[in-house]
């Protein structure tokens, strides 16, 4: 099969891989312009560019995908994979390749369309989620479907460790769609669109910690920025990060939520929420690292009593 790949993020190295091993021509990838990154502002190449340089693939990268129309239509594709490429294609590009446009997506559709769907449902506490493949059309993940392969979220697990497990399910079922489509043997699924539910793009807002929810849902939270771009209260008016938390029981306290009830030297910080308590294990106050919360207390002042809260020096209540 004569394969062009749309992707850009290191969640669809996994895909791009397989394919290069899987002995299919893979003709052009293309992804993400280099962005500024740092301080510097130095320009930064997509992770899936720099793994189709190491692999000698031809890489394109343009600002439109009108600019490349014409240099699709003349490699002629039997398919183009996309796997987080971050653009929409237009009906006139889906229309290119003799076997369609073919999506790998990091959930089970019609559940979490869009562009967030690792970080949604662990902030939405999901304990099971997963990879399809689908036919691409016009709409944002609508295709019909392929493959679906369901993948279970551990009570602990974070964004950062789903999104590597569910990039290689992707991989993996993005070979046996392959080998089905060119085989004639796949059926496509229709999605029932009354079933469907949507992540969209995080925002700032969704970063917030809210102290007056759950202590589940706040260390559903954490898990669920963990690693990028992380959960944040206030400490004094300056921006903490909360990496890691326990849920430590929904026995409901006395304090106002995000008052820092007890400090352990060798465990942590513990905070009231809006139901039960949550043990901060690791956290990253602004102008500092990242570190275990036992090791801040022993260089930070005292924090027992203190209301985390937003920069406005509210206790964080919605």
């Amino acid at each position: 099969m004569k394969i062009v790949f749309m992707g850009s993020p290191d969640f669809a190295i996994p895909s791009l891989s397989a394919l290069a091993e899987s002995g299919n021509h893979i003709a052009a990838v293309v992804t993400q312009p280099d962005r500024p990154r740092g301080r510097g502002k130095k320009l930064v190449p997509t992770p899936v560019k720099q793994f189709s340089e190491l692999l000698g693939l031809p890489v394109w990268q343009p600002q439109k995908l009108s600019e490349i129309k014409s240099r699709l239509q003349e490699i002629d594709p039997t398919v183009i994979v996309v796997v987080a490429f971050g653009k929409i294609l237009s009906p006139e590009i889906l229309a290119l390749p003799s076997l369609g446009c073919i999506n790998v997506h990091a959930s089970l559709l019609p559940k979490y369309r869009g562009s967030a769907p690792i970080h949604r449902a662990i902030i939405n506490g999901e304990t099971v989620t997963g990879v399809t493949t689908m036919f691409m059309n016009s709409g944002l993940d609508t295709g019909d479907m392929l493959f679906r392969e369901t993948v279970s979220i551990g009570e602990n697990e974070t964004t950062g460790d789903l999104h590597d497990r569910l990039a290689q399910s992707g991989a993996r079922l993005l070979i046996k769609t392959l080998y089905g489509l060119e085989a004639g043997e796949v059926a496509r699924e229709p999605q029932n669109g009354e079933d469907a539910t949507y992540a969209p793009p995080l925002s700032r807002d969704d970063e917030i910690i809210h102290w007056n929810k759950s202590a589940r849902e706040i260390k559903n939270l954490v898990r669920g920025l963990n690693p990028w771009p992380g959960a944040r209260t206030y400490l004094n008016g300056k921006v903490l990060k909360i990496w890691r938390v326990e849920d430590i029981g929904n026995l409901q306290g006395t304090s106002t939520p995000g008052t820092v009830v007890d400090t352990d030297p060798d465990k942590g910080i513990v905070v009231e929420t809006g139901k039960g308590k949550v043990l901060i294990t690791e956290l990253q106050l602004q102008g500092r690292k990242r570190m275990g919360a036992a090791q801040f207390l022993r260089g930070y002042s005292p924090v027992q009593s203190v209301v985390l809260g937003n920069d406005t020096g509210e206790d964080g209540m919605e």
